[in-house]
């Protein structure tokens, strides 16, 4: 089993940025349910999503090695989606600066 460890601990941290990022929108949609302004919620939680599916897509298809790049296994297309992610909507950078907007007109 420890020849698996590395892997093991690739996917610890799949799952775990994959709850961060759940935690997140939830609390993006809880502010919207409440009627709350959730513009800094919700864009942390579109940049932070889009950058983990990114990381998790990328450890997946270097489990799966040259494997993870064939149409034939499903790793190629996660990849795939997970980098429109971070692209629709405006790039992760962008988002970052519009986190940064609102922190700074909240403090």
């Amino acid at each position: 089993m420890t020849e698996y460890q590395i892997i093991q601990a690739t996917l610890a941290d799949a799952a775990t940025n994959l709850e961060a990022s759940r935690l997140l929108v939830w609390q993006a949609a809880a502010k919207a349910d409440r009627g709350e302004r959730n513009v800094l919620a919700s864009t942390m939680a579109k940049s932070f999503a889009a950058d983990a599916a990114m990381q998790i897509a990328t450890d997946a298809v270097q489990i799966f090695g040259g494997y993870g790049y064939m149409k034939e296994y499903p790793v190629e297309k996660l990849m795939r989606d997970a980098k429109f992610s971070q692209i629709h909507q405006g790039p992760n950078q962008v988002q970052r600066l519009n986190i940064a907007r609102e922190l700074l007109e909240a403090g």
